[in-house]
């Protein structure tokens, strides 16, 4: 008499018994009717490790995530079973909603509700929870957004001229940094006051120039700087590091600095800081290598090397080093 052969699976070498699937499933179950969700998914996520789990095992699964919060695994696993044609389709779509709800996906729920509705999918029975769960999302949807214009509204105001102007120097360069990734487009209104403004200081003028250049929003500008005046447009306009004139200077800087890495280093960083300040100016009316060699009499001075040097052009670098510090001139 011979022993009947039972298959048994391997997984990354690792051999699996049969049976330990469903011992898992079974496990995972019981896990979930017990409220210890964390310890569900574990369960299933082994037992899938080695075999695709039905449409009871799925919706359990899809539950103990909604239950732990992980809304976008357990939105991919209601897709599957609506995909699969599960015979549990109100129960999955019910869910499915909820987790959309509480990924704030208002929209697609309405339009999934409507659906339902307008194609009489649903029982009889169920159709008075839809039409619930319709009005909630509503609800939180209007709330939500009454929550953002207000919060937009906030932050409209902290950006107009006359409550930014109050605030120091440095505050404003932190309010201008909070905008780095958001869209400020519907702030230009607010920055081109605060660029166009005599009374704010040099640097800060140039950190709200940078938003507009960076995220290419077009507006006209009248900038006015160290006694200078320019009419642009920040989609016209490049990068401080990028102009002509930083170009030649920092080509000329390279090449005297060529052997003395350290010094050139110094000088660079200088430069990178300075021209935001005179952004979008440059350094005129200075000629190029004239601004080049007093860089590197600035900085061999700050090393304590004494040597001749521009006292005109030193000044005007000690007056841009003062001003990246966000200190009045």
């Amino acid at each position: 008499m011979t022993k009947r052969k039972r298959h048994v699976i391997k997984h990354d070498n690792v051999v699996v018994f049969p049976g330990a699937a469903q011992t898992l499933i079974r496990e995972g179950q019981s896990f979930a009717e017990n409220y210890q969700y964390e310890e569900a998914v574990a369960c299933f996520e082994k037992a899938f490790l080695y075999e695709e789990g039905d449409e009871v095992t799925l919706s359990a699964y899809a539950y103990a995530l909604y239950e732990i919060k992980a809304y976008v695994k357990a939105k991919i696993i209601c897709e599957k079973l609506l995909a699969m044609g599960t015979t549990m389709y109100v129960e999955v779509m019910e869910l499915y909603i909820t987790i959309c709800m509480q990924l704030k996906e208002y929209h697609q729920v309405e339009a999934l509700i409507s659906a339902l509705i307008e194609e009489n999918v649903l029982p009889v029975e169920q159709l008075e929870k839809f039409e619930r769960l319709q009005n909630l999302n509503r609800e939180v949807a209007r709330n939500l957004q009454q929550k953002e214009d207000t919060q937009q509204m906030i932050e409209q105001q902290e950006y107009e001229l006359s409550h930014f102007s109050a605030l120091t120097p440095n505050e404003q360069s932190i309010l201008l940094h909070r905008l780095m990734d958001t869209n400020v487009r519907q702030l230009k209104v607010a920055l081109k006051s605060i660029i166009e403004s005599p009374n704010i200081h040099p640097f800060v003028q140039s950190l709200a120039l940078l938003l507009l250049v960076e995220q290419e929003v077009s507006i006209e500008l009248n900038v006015t700087k160290f006694e200078q005046t320019k009419t642009i447009n920040p989609v016209e306009l490049a990068l401080p590091n990028q102009l002509p004139q930083y170009g030649q200077v920092k080509k000329i800087i390279e090449s005297k600095l060529e052997q003395d890495p350290s010094t050139l280093e110094m000088v660079q960083y200088l430069m990178a800081k300075h021209a935001i300040v005179t952004y979008p100016f440059e350094w005129h009316p200075f000629e190029t290598d004239d601004i080049a060699y007093s860089y590197i009499d600035f900085v061999q001075t700050m090393l304590g090397k004494v040597q001749e040097m521009d006292y005109d052009i030193i000044g005007y670098l000690q007056m841009l080093e003062k001003l990246t510090e966000l200190q009045e001139v």
